[in-house]
């Protein structure tokens, strides 16, 4: 069996990652990496200490659950509590990034978003990825990826 490439491993944990989203209409996980280490990961949910979407419903308003924080968000706030420089990192996430991602990513100086799933591509966030020679790259995961990997670990 191969080693499967780099942009597979990362995107790989923040599919794992996403599995820990307490608010289930979208489960999102992000991974920072910067020269082929992760420097922090994310996924998301409600604020420490706070309800979570899972155990009393989303807190609905204009088509957004407002409980939730972003995986990417999430992943950077990870960054400046440790402080950990994100100048010059990448992120992989499970879903294009929201807009609002989008405009930290960039101000968080991540050169480069790799990701999965499209999801609500907004212009403007293409428009400022473009005008701010970020690199974007579309991920594409092997369909027998998890449960090969499981089947490698069970016959060991």
């Amino acid at each position: 069996m191969s080693r499967i490439p780099w942009d597979q491993y990362f995107m790989a944990q923040s599919v794992l990652l996403s599995s820990r989203s307490t608010c289930q209409r979208l489960m999102v996980g992000a991974t920072i990496v910067r020269d082929k280490r992760v420097i922090a990961n994310g996924y998301n949910g409600s604020v420490s200490g706070d309800d979570h979407c899972l155990d009393h419903g989303c807190y609905m308003e204009d088509g957004h659950c407002l409980r939730t924080i972003h995986a990417e968000m999430n992943a950077l706030l990870q960054c400046a509590k440790f402080g950990v420089q994100t100048a010059g990192a990448e992120v992989y996430v499970t879903h294009f990034p929201c807009l609002q991602c989008t405009k930290m990513l960039i101000q968080a100086g991540i050169t480069k978003i790799y990701y999965l799933h499209d999801y609500h591509n907004h212009p403007y966030a293409q428009k400022l990825i473009k005008q701010n020679q970020v690199d974007l790259v579309k991920v594409e995961l092997p369909s027998n990826l998890f449960s090969g990997l499981a089947q490698n670990l069970l016959d060991h």
